[in-house]
């Protein structure tokens, strides 16, 4: 599964498990690619705050998930190594030096925030996408 599926499937699979025997946004068995909206059925939408909020308190420790891409993935249980998050760039079209990883994480953050939005996950007011 690409880095994004594990992203996709890790915040729309735990609504799908918190709502139990109602329609939720459950992803698919493979993850949807990225910009596709396949992730949840039409009109439906995730809350994707409350989710990755849990997923950090789980963590006990101060994990920065608003805006960092790596506290992010870390938050999910997803490798956040540079080499992982240069695969989701490259899964991502990035265009950019993968040898910046500064550049490359804010972009990703983005893309990844507007990738989620894209697909049905409403975000807080605070994050830009």
């Amino acid at each position: 599964m690409s880095i994004f599926g594990k992203i996709i499937s890790a915040i729309f699979g735990t609504h799908a498990e918190a709502a139990p025997g109602g329609t939720t946004a459950g992803g698919p068995a493979t993850a949807p690619t990225p910009g596709s909206s396949s992730a949840g059925a039409p009109g439906q939408s995730v809350e994707v705050a409350p989710i990755l909020d849990k997923a950090v308190a789980d963590k006990h420790e101060k994990l920065e998930w608003r805006t960092s891409i790596v506290d992010l993935m870390k938050a999910l249980d997803i490798d956040s190594s540079l080499t992982a998050r240069k695969e989701l760039a490259k899964e991502l079209a990035y265009s950019g030096d993968l040898s910046d990883s500064a550049t490359m994480n804010i972009w990703l953050h983005k893309q990844v925030m507007a990738k989620l939005a894209a697909n049905g996950g409403k975000l807080p007011a605070d994050i830009k996408h």
